[in-house]
């Protein structure tokens, strides 16, 4: 089973307000982006990966895996889902219809090789992705007549998922669910969105809940935290007493 990593990483992340786009912000003494792309290729089964990054990306070659031969790069597209359906026609040169891609957004940098483990353990058609059960009671929001947002019920939340990323799904069956999704209008949120548009139900893998999406300002330090926890984790099991 032949799996390929594919990076999303075209986004120029507005909301963390930022003199740059947020995968080249300093974390943990490392820039974002090699948090992320260390993780990947230090994975035992993948050899390549595919980073999409935008046409005009000046920050990249200050990335300690700028000159890594094992990145191959595509141009990103004007939204996600366009910039995922370039990684996968760069793919295609290279791949099979039936090997499988798996997609993770740059943000994510405290992904752990122990959830690839659980991702990639049984992988069966259609696909699936990295989930974290929904803990908290959640309400969904209504306008109100002033603008402010009020509850307007609270919902169910058993079997109540966050989805996260990777998602890993056949290279071709994903880039037809794109393609459809986008002809017919859909709003593609990731890339399970658009397998569900086909009829397919992809699978859930319960994943940890620090593989956190770096978003908003706070979430830097919160990132740095767990990426700490974790090196912390490793040297300890490395140099027991």
């Amino acid at each position: 089973m032949t799996i390929w990593p594919l990076v999303v990483a075209a986004g120029v992340g507005s909301r963390m307000q930022a003199d740059r786009p947020k995968q080249y912000l300093s974390l943990d003494q490392r820039l974002l982006i090699d948090h992320t792309l260390a993780t990947l290729l230090g994975y035992p089964r993948f050899e390549q990966l595919m980073l999409v990054l935008s046409a005009a990306d000046p920050y990249w070659p200050a990335s300690e895996f700028a000159s890594d031969p094992r990145i191959l790069r595509v141009d990103g597209g004007a939204e996600r889902c366009y910039s995922v359906l370039n990684g996968l026609e760069a793919l295609a040169e290279l791949a099979h219809e039936d090997d499988w891609v798996l997609v993770h957004d740059v943000a994510r940098p405290c992904l752990r090789h122990s959830d690839l483990d659980l991702l990639l353990a049984d992988l069966q058609l259609p696909g699936a992705i990295l989930a974290s059960p929904t803990r908290d009671t959640m309400k969904r929001g209504r306008l109100a007549v002033d603008g402010s947002v009020e509850i307007d019920h609270t919902v169910e939340r058993d079997q109540l998922w966050h989805a996260l990323t990777p998602q890993v799904f056949p290279l071709g069956l994903l880039s037809r669910a794109l393609k459809q999704s986008l002809a017919d209008g859909f709003v593609v949120t990731d890339e399970a969105s658009a397998i569900e548009h086909l009829g397919l139900a992809p699978k859930l893998v319960a994943g940890r809940a620090d593989n956190i999406k770096v978003t908003r300002p706070e979430d830097l330090a919160l990132a740095q935290l767990f990426i700490q926890q974790a090196r912390a984790v490793s040297t300890t099991s490395n140099n027991p007493e």
